[in-house]
């Protein structure tokens, strides 16, 4: 029983007939540079003070993802249908912000990584920082003060 086929014309494809989409390169490993495209084609558009603004766009959503990571414990009391609605939005806002990051960390630019780690490390600081000052107020409100 012979394993061979016959094919009729030729399977090759000329890569002059693909789309341009198909003929993009994607950069797949960590390299420095500001050419770069993040999030959106032409993006900073291979422009360095363009770039330094990304650098701090990605910085401040991987700031606010943290931030908004304690939005929740913020609130304590609110009406159900009204607190559900809201709470369903503010998690949206916070997921699209997730995905951001992570597309902008794709692009696997290292400055954008050290940004975005950075965004995220510093914004973790300021919640637990927070979240502190918050127990040792409530903390500090329930002690009494002995009258001398």
């Amino acid at each position: 029983m012979s394993h061979t086929h016959e094919h009729q014309g030729n399977m090759d494809m000329p890569h002059d007939d693909m789309p341009m989409v198909m003929n993009m390169m994607m950069q797949m490993n960590f390299y420095w540079g500001k050419d770069v495209t993040i999030l959106f084609k032409g993006w900073p558009d291979n422009n360095l003070s363009m770039y330094i603004l990304s650098l701090f766009f990605v910085f401040f959503m991987a700031f606010g993802v943290e931030i908004m990571s304690m939005g929740s414990k913020m609130i304590i009391k609110r009406p159900i249908v009204g607190g559900l609605i809201r709470d369903g939005i503010y998690y949206t806002v916070r997921m699209v912000l997730v995905y951001f990051v992570m597309l902008a960390v794709m692009s696997f630019n290292i400055g954008i990584f050290i940004v975005a780690i950075l965004g995220h490390g510093l914004g973790f600081v300021v919640v637990k920082f927070l979240e502190l000052a918050a127990a040792e107020t409530t903390t500090d409100s329930n002690a009494t003060d002995p009258k001398v």
